[in-house]
């Protein structure tokens, strides 16, 4: 970390100080070249081994195996679309080069974020460092529900469900149809529940130290079209890539062929970002790229890109539509949080063989489900479900207290998060 950061601080200098736009490109381009290049290494250097020692196999010719015994920096996926969007910012005439160093090393470093998200841009948050902070007792206190949400969601929901999840992931060919299509929905819940409650979690502690870090999920789970799902969702990760790569290809002002390059191409690359271990990643972004290019052009041809406006209650039109969009985000799931990709393709077949009509296992972990589906309807209008001051204060910290309590009694040492992984 330490080296890419020093890299992309002195290269934004240079970029600034030099009025030569080939200069100014060349070192861009080192940047992005030896940043990618290290995240390649420490992601993907294996991959590659393996599969040219297979390639070989095949027609005979045993190459034995040279792969390496590579530990993963913590968090290298993360921090490195970070620096490289300082340098492309400066490139682009966006924000200027900072000479405060400390700040920006911080801005890299930042220790909420920096395991797992949200990927934060230089323009948001180093001129927070840059600034004088005084302790703002309200914001910190909104800072400490939103860790406390968090932690709701990571022990009382993620971790409830995962007990079950591990079950069916680990039995499946034993398992019924209609079990492993309720696991399909479980792993759904589990991912988001677990994921967002990490970014929850960081932009609390963000908001305890007087920092305000990106929103990274808005209440996806009711989007109504798949488009509209990862506008909502890990919205630092696909607004780099939109940023950086899908409008610079022209975006949707492209149509036809073009579009659906642009869509796959973002798509396929987020699968990338998730790892080249297995062909599981590459396969799941793909298959959100088509969902997507297919959403996108839909709504192109039909004009159709109105934001539906949410009340009370959703519409039946508008509850099948998030049904709908769940079950498009949760199928591919399975490639994401199975171990291989191999065992991906035997769930989905087991579901196909397995006997349907039979009562699914786990029902009571719909109770966590339900309870993180109530919560995130009753504050979707918020920054997050805890926005309470509203509520008379017996209520409200009666509300309080409870989650608090469930937190302690259903932890049981818990387990890692799924994205720190990457």
């Amino acid at each position: 970390m330490f080296f890419s950061s020093l890299l992309d601080y002195l290269i934004g200098l240079s970029i600034e100080h030099s009025n030569n736009q080939s200069k100014r490109k060349a070192l861009l381009i080192i940047s992005v070249v030896v940043n990618i290049g290290l995240l390649s290494f420490f992601k993907y250097f294996n991959f590659f081994v393996d599969t040219c020692i297979a390639a070989f196999a095949s027609v005979g010719i045993n190459l034995g195996s040279n792969t390496l015994n590579i530990i993963l920096p913590v968090g290298i996926s993360f921090y490195t679309f970070q620096t490289l969007s300082y340098t492309i910012d400066i490139y682009r005439n966006e924000i200027q080069a900072t000479r405060d160093a400390i700040s920006y090393f911080a801005f890299v470093g930042f220790f909420p974020q920096l395991v797992a998200g949200p990927i934060e841009r230089a323009k948001n948050l180093l001129p927070q460092f840059q600034q004088k902070r005084n302790f703002d007792f309200k914001f910190a206190k909104d800072g400490a529900l939103q860790v406390l949400w968090g932690l709701f969601k990571k022990v009382a929901i993620a971790d409830v469900i995962g007990q079950q999840t591990e079950l069916i992931l680990a039995g499946y060919e034993g398992m019924s149809a209609s079990t492993l299509v309720y696991g399909i929905m479980l792993i759904g819940v589990q991912i988001y529940a677990d994921f967002s409650s990490y970014s929850d979690i960081a932009i609390g502690v963000g908001k305890l130290f007087g920092f305000r870090i990106m929103k990274n999920f808005d209440y996806p789970l009711f989007a109504m079209n798949i488009s509209d799902f990862f506008r909502r969702w890990h919205i630092s990760l696909y607004a780099w890539f939109r940023d950086y790569v899908f409008f610079p290809l022209g975006g949707v002002r492209k149509r036809g062929w073009y579009l659906f390059r642009n869509v796959m191409i973002i798509f396929a690359l987020t699968g990338l970002w998730h790892g080249a271990d297995s062909a599981k990643f590459i396969v799941m972004g793909l298959i959100y790229g088509l969902m997507v290019w297919a959403t996108i052009s839909w709504q192109l041809k039909t004009k159709r890109r109105r934001k539906e406006k949410l009340s009370i209650l959703p519409s039946p039109r508008q509850l099948l539509l998030m049904v709908w969009v769940f079950i498009l985000y949760a199928i591919p799931c399975i490639f994401f949080i199975s171990p291989d990709f191999e065992s991906s393709l035997g769930y989905f077949y087991q579901i196909f063989e397995a006997e349907f009509w039979v009562m699914p296992n786990g029902l009571n972990k719909l109770l966590p489900v339900a309870t993180l589906f109530i919560i995130d309807w009753l504050g979707k209008a918020k920054e997050h479900p805890l926005h309470i001051g509203h509520w008379p204060g017996i209520l409200r910290w009666s509300f309080y207290y409870t989650l608090l309590f469930l937190i302690l009694y259903l932890n049981d040492g818990g387990s890692p998060y799924i994205y720190f992984q990457f």
